[in-house]
């Protein structure tokens, strides 16, 4: 599995964050529906709120969670990173992982698209579609790092690398 790390400025109005960047895991699981595989393997690393939808089609971020997406069914082209961010495609096996106040939103995708979400134990998600107040920057800011790695657990890059950046 290949892991790629980004980091984004702010952009426009999308805060983005400062200090971690996005994790992009390529081909977690081989196949053309692993929407029960994510489900599980965020759950069995602590990964709460699990969720299967799609990607909202505007451009939003969260300030009181990390929120990693895993491609269950199908492919998708998201925009993260805000409005100046960079357009990713996503199969169904990949993976993303954003830190809180990253902007993303889905620009294309298939008709059978399907992602898994998740949130680290004691998050939850809000939905920011607006510049963020001095108030949200600092939620961000403060907003502890997760415990464990969606993907690989307690040795995975959202324990190793995201701590140390801090």
């Amino acid at each position: 599995m290949d892991i790629e790390k980004l980091i984004f400025d702010a952009s426009a109005w999308v805060p983005n964050n400062p200090s971690l960047p996005v994790l992009l895991y390529r081909g977690v699981f081989i196949t053309k529906d692993g929407s029960e595989e994510f489900a599980r393997l965020f759950a069995s690393h602590g990964w709460t709120g699990l969720w299967r939808n799609g990607v909202f089609d505007y451009q939003h971020y969260h300030s009181g969670a990390h929120e990693v997406l895993g491609v269950g069914k199908g492919h998708a082209k998201l925009l993260i990173g805000g409005p100046d961010g960079n357009e990713i495609n996503l199969s169904a096996g990949d993976c993303v992982l954003l830190p809180a106040g990253t902007g993303h939103m889905r620009i294309d995708a298939s008709d059978d698209f399907e992602v898994v979400g998740a949130y680290p134990s004691g998050q939850e998600a809000d939905i920011q579609t607006s510049p963020p107040s001095k108030a949200v920057c600092a939620r961000i800011a403060r907003l502890h790092l997760p415990e464990t790695d969606p993907v690989q657990g307690t040795s995975g890059p959202a324990v190793v690398a995201w701590s140390r950046l801090i």
